[in-house]
């Protein structure tokens, strides 16, 4: 196998030493980790494509990996996969101001897009914590958000088209136009976690930098006066581009971090609030918003003095997964969504799982659409701490259901989630979702043992016709 693999994309693009290997055991949901059985590079579609239908042929299952940024173990081995790494499908293809668009292999990483189109007044609207490091491609596998997703929408809403090698090593392009009639297979590709086969050019869309940003730093006494103070923003009409939480165990880690700000250690909650657009409408926002902060208590409410300045803030929480490292051995991050409104509901029960798991929980998210990042701390030298900490972990995606919200917002759903899918779905409706699976990928051998609860529901279906359209057809 390695041989034909080599003939494939060269010998300078296969791994196969169970040294070398060693990398890509696992994404940076590190408490599963398993070796694949190789790992490969191709260079173009035309490569992903003969790698494929070589491992097909033969039966081999294969997962499609990009910087191994993912947090939901999306591209973490089960047992005898071949990694298909698009590291080196790593270029800009095509630019289009015109219709403001961007055409870019999968490997290409997310911060690359908006530097490349900057100084012609554009950028790429998706904006992950890790985008100095993750991919496009991955962000398309799991549909990633951002800070600003509030204001802009999060992958999905920003890709148009794709060149994707279905699991059987067949190449077809899906979209490439905005509105076009018919099934949205663009929509039903983005977060399917490379279940559905392997994504080699993506279409995007650019948008023009906003006239004027402003952004508001506000901080807080008690967690609880914050999250009002979010509520009370967005009902006042208000849309922000982004409007950011972290309490006070992300902001003791922050402080610790490489871009510290000088928050005082013994603040309850920091708010970072941000508006764009017209240039002249800006300064009766941010009067708006100092205004809503101060009826909650806030204990000081200022924009940010300089472009500088404002940097240093989003660079101080954009680093606040990694920084959590500086207070904690090990820990895990959660992805659940709820409703606003019931921030201070939510936040008051995550900190009673945290009492009665006896684990440390930091909060750092994104307070404008609900999506909460727990991070769970634990030491995984001692006995018991790894299982409460994930215990704890899927009593809050409970809650998060409870109160009417979802599992996940943007880290997808992975090995990590997937019993916890039968919080949010019948067996019915992930039957119908694994049905729509195997019309893309009826062998299982396209990341298989992903997203679905075991034991999976495949096995027990009845294979759906060959050929997407009339399977699509039957599903209906």
């Amino acid at each position: 196998m390695i041989a034909a693999l080599k003939r494939c994309v060269g010998d300078d693009a296969v791994l196969y030493r169970h040294e070398d290997l060693l990398a890509y055991e696992c994404d940076a949901y590190t408490l599963k980790k398993v070796v694949p059985r190789a790992v490969v590079f191709p260079k173009s579609t035309e490569e992903t494509a003969e790698v494929v239908r070589l491992l097909s042929k033969r039966g081999i299952p294969f997962i499609p990996r990009g910087a191994g940024t993912g947090l939901s173990g999306g591209a973490t081995p089960t047992g005898g996969e071949v990694i298909i790494s698009l590291a080196r499908m790593n270029r800009l293809l095509q630019v289009d101001l015109l219709n403001r668009r961007a055409v870019v292999q999968p490997g290409y990483i997310n911060l690359h897009l908006t530097q490349a189109v900057a100084d012609r007044g554009y950028y790429y609207a998706p904006d992950p914590s890790s985008q100095q490091a993750c991919t496009i491609g991955g962000n398309v596998g799991e549909n990633a958000g951002g800070a600003h997703c509030l204001k802009y929408g999060v992958t999905t809403n920003h890709v148009l088209g794709l060149t994707m090698v279905l699991p059987d090593g067949q190449i077809v392009q899906l979209g490439g136009l905005p509105d076009e009639p018919g099934y949205d297979l663009v929509g039903l590709v983005v977060g399917s976690e490379g279940t559905m086969g392997i994504v080699t050019e993506i279409t995007v869309r650019l948008e023009k930098k906003p006239e004027g940003v402003r952004t508001v730093l506000a901080m807080f006494d008690e967690v609880s006066e914050a999250s009002e103070a979010v509520s009370d923003i967005i009902a006042a009409g208000i849309l922000p581009a982004a409007l950011e939480m972290m309490d006070n165990l992300a902001i003791e880690a922050v402080e610790k971090g490489t871009f510290p700000v000088g928050y005082p250690r013994d603040l309850g909650a920091v708010l970072l609030i941000e508006v764009d657009g017209i240039v002249e409408a800006l300064d009766e926002q941010i009067e708006r918003i100092v205004e809503v902060c101060r009826k909650h208590g806030v204990r000081e409410v200022r924009p940010a003095s300089s472009e500088e300045e404002r940097k240093s803030w989003w660079n101080n929480r954009k680093t606040a997964f990694g920084a959590i490292g500086t207070i904690s051995p090990d820990y895990l991050v959660q992805d659940g969504v709820i409703p606003r409104s019931r921030l201070p509901e939510v936040l008051s029960r995550i900190e009673k799982i945290s009492r009665e798991k006896g684990v440390r929980i930091a909060n750092v998210f994104h307070a404008g659409d609900g999506n909460l990042h727990p991070l769970i701390m634990f030491d995984a030298r001692i006995p018991g701490e790894e299982e409460r900490a994930v215990q704890a972990g899927s009593e809050i995606l409970q809650v998060c259901v409870e109160v009417g919200g979802s599992i996940t917002g943007e880290h997808g759903v992975g090995l990590e989630k997937r019993e916890e899918m039968r919080f949010l779905f019948s067996e019915e409706e992930i039957a119908v979702q694994t049905a729509i699976r195997e019309v893309f990928n009826s062998r299982n051998l396209c990341n298989p043992g992903k997203i679905f609860p075991s034991p999976a529901r495949c096995a027990e279906m009845k294979r759906q016709p060959e050929g997407s359209e009339e399977a699509l057809d039957a599903l209906d």
